[in-house]
């Protein structure tokens, strides 16, 4: 339920940026609508919210380690498998 509330606030923070009268705001309310169905009010915890955020922070983190290493391979070498021995 935290995890769903937590994209529900997202979703809110995108709709302010969108727009409600635009055709992707109009998308998001119906999310909106249907998501907030399922989620008490008040069910994301500030702290919930941080844990969230730290979650996505070390997700993205890890994300461009491995674009770096796959940007760093040569053309036509076949991608590095961490743990596995290298191809001869």
């Amino acid at each position: 339920m935290q995890r769903l509330g937590l994209v529900i606030k997202q979703l809110t923070d995108l709709l302010g940026l969108a727009g409600a009268g635009s055709d992707i705001g109009k998308d998001i309310l119906k999310m909106l609508n249907i998501a907030t169905k399922h989620v008490p009010a008040g069910a994301v915890s500030p702290a919930a919210e941080k844990n969230n955020i730290e979650r996505m922070a070390m997700q993205n983190a890890q994300q461009g380690q491995q674009a770096a290493q796959m940007r760093a391979q040569q053309p036509g070498q076949a991608p590095q498998v961490p743990g596995m021995p290298k191809a001869a």
